[in-house]
């Protein structure tokens, strides 16, 4: 049986990130992404918080100047992915405010249907234990249902699993410190799991 050739998948990575914490996650999921075979856009989305409020905080201010250089996310990146994987800070159990008001201009893309049947897959941080990250990532695919997604998680699909106990995606307790090893591979894995997802749907699509 010849085999369909198809070229890597494409994979983008779109986060918001005050601090530092969620942008080590997107940095992770990048690597493996990548590692996996896949092309990837890195992308942030737009601030939206006030200038007082970024100013009060030195970690934000200095995080924003720190990652001046990461581009901004757009529909294209999403027209362009194959996959999508969004990286989020929990906000009262919900993604934050930013990610919220890019995902909502995505309007025009999903009438067309230029984001249906795409991979979806989330992670994300809070400050403490429990402090809504399962919540959060569900919330973000409460989205993905509307737009026809195939939402993919990690699952324990993997050692590292057994170790993060988050099957929903990739989460971490930032009141812990920065992202340890454990978050660190269980993003790359999560986003292997993506990679290989969305390259057996490519396939299975060219060959149909």
């Amino acid at each position: 049986m010849k085999e369909t050739a198809v070229d890597p998948v494409n994979v983008a990575i779109i986060y918001y990130s005050a601090t530092g914490t969620v942008h080590a996650l997107a940095q992770a999921v990048a690597e493996g992404a990548e590692k996996a075979g896949a092309q990837v856009r890195l992308r942030q989305v737009a601030e939206t918080a006030p200038e007082a409020a970024i100013n009060s905080n030195p970690a934000w201010a200095e995080h924003r100047t720190a990652t001046a250089d990461v581009e901004k996310a757009t529909h294209d990146d999403l027209s362009w992915a194959d996959a999508v994987l969004f990286g989020t800070p929990s906000r009262f159990g919900n993604p934050a405010s930013q990610l919220r008001a890019f995902i909502d201009t995505t309007g025009p893309l999903w009438f067309e249907g230029k984001i249906a049947g795409k991979v979806f897959s989330a992670f994300t941080a809070s400050n403490t234990a429990h402090g809504g990250q399962e919540s959060t990532i569900l919330a973000l695919s409460n989205t993905f249902y509307h737009w026809g997604g195939i939402i993919v998680p990690p699952g324990y699909t993997d050692p590292i699993q057994f170790q993060s106990g988050n099957p929903y995606g990739t989460s971490h307790v930032a009141g812990d410190g920065a992202p340890g090893e454990v978050a660190l591979q269980a993003a790359r894995h999560q986003a292997r799991r993506v990679v290989d997802t969305a390259a057996a749907l490519k396939i299975g699509r060219a060959a149909g």
